[in-house]
């Protein structure tokens, strides 16, 4: 199931992971040292919200020597889908991409979307690049969003436009996934939200 990774940390061992989920196949890729991304399918259409068929999401593939990054990332997604109460219980994986591997403006975006906007909260472009020290580079923002190899675990699709527009998702393409993603946040965090908060602080 390994093979030499197509990116530019050419002596990983690519090992990937496949997730059926509800917004249809999830592709994790990575190595020892991280994860490399998470890929949504743009074209796969979510499965209803509020009905009675129960949110499901099973592990496709997996190599039993897969490693370590690859199965917290795969805890933590099955977590996000089946369990959200737990999803601030459960570590990031380490990521190992070349988003992450100097301190530029995206990365300092991406870190603070995923250490200060909660589940079920949204955030404007604006917002967000005020929590970064650079309130004017809000174009730049929707940059780093497109930037960001690992969607959901860093939440990208919780950046809004300011106007309340959704703002654009996958290219513009995903855009039903963000919706989706939104709408499942707000309706899972009004169930728990008399006896449990899921915007608690992660460790």
């Amino acid at each position: 199931m390994a093979q030499k990774s197509k990116s530019p940390m050419a002596a990983c061992q690519e090992v990937h992971v496949a997730l059926l989920s509800p917004l249809g196949p999830i592709q994790i890729s990575g190595c020892t040292a991280g994860v490399h991304e998470v890929i949504l399918q743009a074209n796969a259409m979510p499965s209803p919200l509020g009905g009675t068929q129960p949110i499901e999401c099973i592990v496709q593939a997996m190599p039993v020597d897969a490693p370590e990054p690859l199965k917290l990332c795969t805890a933590w997604l099955m977590a996000y889908f089946l369990e959200p109460c737990k999803v601030y219980e459960l570590p990031l994986p380490p990521f190992h991409h070349p988003v992450f591997e100097k301190d530029t403006f995206t990365r300092q975006v991406l870190l603070a979307l995923s250490g200060q906007v909660k589940f079920g909260d949204s955030v404007s472009y604006k917002q967000l690049a005020s929590l970064v020290g650079k309130e004017k580079a809000v174009r730049a923002i929707g940059g780093a969003m497109r930037s960001n190899p690992v969607p959901l675990l860093i939440p990208c699709h919780r950046v809004v436009c300011s106007n309340g527009d959704l703002g654009a998702y996958m290219g513009g393409r995903g855009n039903h996934i963000k919706e989706w993603l939104l709408a499942r946040e707000k309706l899972v965090q009004a169930e728990v939200r008399p006896s449990k908060d899921l915007g608690m602080q992660r460790a």
